[in-house]
């Protein structure tokens, strides 16, 4: 299959493992409108895809995906009809990640920040490069954890630790997630490659419509629980981009100063 009208996603196949790769127009793979629009459908588009059994999802560069980028957030809240317009496309990403069918092993090569972390939490297994960090701060740029942190984390970590990292906003090191159980595998960035195709390769050599149903199987939880949660979550992170606080909280980060928040 061939993945055309594609910007921001790079796509190698290796026989029948597709590696796709988040290359976006920043150096740290910002999310942009272009971005959110096209990892709101290639989750359809590799399930369909007849060459394929295995996906792994990783980033280009020094980041796998640092969460949303700052112009594209300045232009949502300048219009908040455009945040209005990409909350069907912030469902379409986790539900297109949780039925998939094909097992998806996350490449943590970098940072992994808000919606960049849910993309590697909701793969199957997570294989990190130890100096990487995966956090969900959200909050610290003013915005409910709507796209898909809310769903994941509390379903990795349990809800107390899950509640401490999403309403602080703090990142982790990826040795301290393992611990944690967020993710699977920390290893040194020389042997990240190694990791990634030992794991690869045991599930290939499994049975395909074993493995692909057993996931699908164990994934019928995760979206119910999706399910419940999306619309809720995606609601309140839309009206928390209308909050004067959210204001103050881009343009502080943006001037590189501490934030003023007068709670509104």
């Amino acid at each position: 299959m061939q993945f055309h009208d594609y910007e921001t996603l790079r796509f190698e196949y290796r026989g029948r493992v597709l590696r796709v790769t988040i290359a976006g127009k920043s150096r740290m793979n910002g999310v942009d409108a272009r971005m959110h629009e096209e990892l709101a459908r290639v989750f359809a588009d590799l399930q369909r895809d007849p060459d394929s059994d295995i996906i792994v999802l990783t980033g280009a560069g020094p980041a796998f995906c640092a969460g949303g980028d700052m112009a594209w957030f300045q232009q949502m809240i300048d219009d908040p009809t455009k945040f209005r317009g990409i909350a069907p496309e912030a469902k379409r990403i986790i539900m297109g990640l949780l039925e998939l069918e094909k097992p998806i092993v996350c490449r943590l090569n970098g940072a992994a920040a808000g919606l960049g972390a849910s993309l590697a939490l909701l793969c199957d297994v997570i294989v990190a490069d130890e100096t990487a960090q995966i956090g969900d701060p959200h909050v610290k740029v003013g915005l409910v954890a709507g796209d898909g942190g809310a769903v994941m984390w509390p379903q990795l970590i349990g809800f107390a630790r899950a509640k401490e990292m999403l309403l602080t906003g703090d990142m982790m090191r990826a040795r301290e997630a393992v611990a944690m159980g967020l993710i699977n595998h920390a290893v040194p960035a020389d042997q990240l490659d190694a990791k990634v195709d030992e794991i690869v390769g045991k599930i290939q050599g499994n049975p395909r419509w074993a493995v692909r149903w057993t996931k699908t199987a164990v994934n019928v939880t995760l979206r119910d629980i999706a399910n419940k949660v999306n619309d809720a979550a995606i609601a309140y992170e839309m009206l928390s981009n209308m909050m004067r606080d959210r204001q103050e909280a881009v343009s502080a980060f943006v001037e590189k100063r501490k934030p003023n928040y007068t709670g509104e």
